[in-house]
């Protein structure tokens, strides 16, 4: 009888290309499962060997074009950033742009997780565009991670994993401190931020909002009745002028008729002359 062989555990060379192969081939992140997944049992490395196996894929990186970094998904091989320049032009699509209100709101999210609505409009002073809200959910940037206990139950907004590899994060706890964020006038430029429609300033108190809505309709109400009213006014004092006319074309006329019966009158007591 044959023996059965035994297959001993990839490592080395042949597991660091097995994986970088795989890497490349996924377009994503891969956990450290899912690239466990990739052999058969007696094959199969041990997650130590696969995580220095990654260490010095890492370091065969550096001098190359590509770069593989760990983010919230896993790890992830892509084009280092110094030489995205260049590779952007492989597509003619334009890069997406992104306003001012949006990285505000993106930021507010991130940093003070969870965060309604209403407390993202407390500190911006400005209303949140529905657009904005929507924007980031379809990206999946965002997400509904609860809901405060309070009145109206407002929804709690909280980040992604999406997030976190866009930006190249593990965790939240790589997200620069507010220390090192420099001012947004010196990041407009780099960011390419996209000009947008000024935002509504918050009432100080909603009711007053509704009222001046109100009054602002009372006002267009108000000037709409006025110019029907001077319309109503020109066409009755153009009847005036119309009845006065008729009125002098009828005094003409029975003045007229009046000579002539007067005419009529003179003839009839003139004596006839005999022949």
């Amino acid at each position: 009888m044959t023996e059965k062989k035994t297959l001993s555990p990839i490592e080395g060379d042949a597991l660091k290309q097995i994986l970088e192969a795989a890497l490349l081939a996924a377009g994503q992140a891969l956990t450290h499962a899912q690239m466990s997944s990739l052999f058969t049992e007696d094959e199969q490395p041990s997650n130590k060997t696969i995580s220095q196996a990654l260490e010095q894929l890492q370091l065969d990186c550096k001098n190359r074009g590509v770069e593989l970094i760990e983010v919230a998904s896993g790890y992830r091989l892509q084009v280092k950033q110094s030489l995205h320049g260049w590779v952007s032009r492989l597509w003619t699509e334009r890069p997406q742009r992104y306003s001012r209100a949006l990285l505000e709101t993106m930021s507010l999210i991130a940093y003070r997780q969870p965060i309604t609505r209403g407390e993202i409009e407390a500190v911006r002073g400005v209303a949140v565009s529905t657009n904005i809200i929507r924007t980031l959910q379809e990206r999946e940037w965002i997400r509904v991670v609860g809901h405060r206990d309070v009145p109206g139950k407002p929804a709690l907004f909280g980040t992604t994993r999406q997030f976190l590899d866009y930006f190249n994060l593990k965790n939240l706890d790589d997200l620069p401190t507010l220390a090192e964020i420099r001012d947004m006038e010196n990041l407009e430029p780099e960011l390419n931020l996209e000009p947008e429609h000024e935002d509504k300033p918050l009432p100080a108190n909603p009711d007053d909002e509704l009222d001046e809505e109100l009054d602002d309709e009372h006002d267009e109400e108000a000037g709409d009745d006025l110019d029907e009213g001077d319309f109503a006014d020109e066409d009755e004092d153009d009847g005036l002028d119309e009845d006065l006319d008729i009125d002098d074309e009828s005094d003409d006329n029975e003045e007229e008729n009046q000579n002539i019966d007067d005419l009529e009158q003179v003839n009839q007591d003139k004596p006839t002359e005999k022949p």
